[in-house]
């Protein structure tokens, strides 16, 4: 794997920084997060293209402040007014980058339309229970900041139920044991209702406790 070093460097200068403007569930962190997994399910596909990999990664949640219910579409429109990525990418490429930052949401009503929006799409999913509780924080928290932590809780629980329950829309296209194994766990836990709330809530007091929310 080798990534145009010119082009690492222009994102990681302008394009990273960005991401103070988002949400903890959206920041750098997570991008970083997304983009060492989208490495790691590009390694099966022969003859991809990783700086374009990279690219979607860096990109697919840049727009996310804006509007966090458009993002996707918000994320793309902002990629493919980057002037700069004309120097790294044919058209053809950049329209397959766009399509697949556009079709990386999990509650998306269509699959990703290439293999490059189902490697990013994959890779921006949880693989552990203590993040997704996290991040249905935080990212609750972000839309309804005048919401209590139980009314949080609340909203935590029904949001996950619906996205990694039993018959939930989050779709996965590379098999991974990790994924799998936070499958497992996290549809244990969202069995019980009083439990989840119970787990997230004492998990995320700790985060408070130790200054990490």
């Amino acid at each position: 794997m080798k990534i145009n070093n010119d082009l690492k460097e222009y994102i990681e200068k302008n394009i990273f920084p960005m991401y103070s403007k988002n949400e903890p569930a959206h920041n750098i962190e997570h991008i970083k997060y997304v983009i060492n997994r989208s490495f790691k399910f590009a390694d099966t596909i022969p003859n991809i293209n990783y700086d374009m990999v990279y690219t979607i990664a860096a990109y697919h949640d840049i727009g996310h402040y804006i509007d966090p219910k458009r993002h996707e579409i918000i994320s793309g429109e902002i990629m493919s007014k980057d002037e700069n990525l004309k120097r790294f990418f044919q058209n053809e490429e950049l329209k397959i980058i766009k399509e697949a930052i556009e079709d990386h949401r999990a509650s998306s009503d269509h699959e990703p339309r290439s293999i490059y929006g189902k490697i990013v799409s994959t890779a921006d999913r949880n693989n552990t229970v203590e993040a997704c509780l996290r991040r249905s924080y935080t990212y609750g928290k972000k839309l309804e900041p005048n919401s209590s932590d139980e009314e949080l809780f609340e909203r935590a629980y029904k949001h996950l139920k619906m996205k990694f329950g039993e018959n939930g829309y989050a779709k996965f296209f590379f098999k991974d044991e990790e994924y799998e194994n936070f499958l497992k766990e996290i549809r244990e836990l969202l069995e019980n209702k009083n439990l989840f709330i119970e787990t997230q809530k004492t998990y995320i007091n700790e985060l408070k406790k130790r200054k990490e929310l």
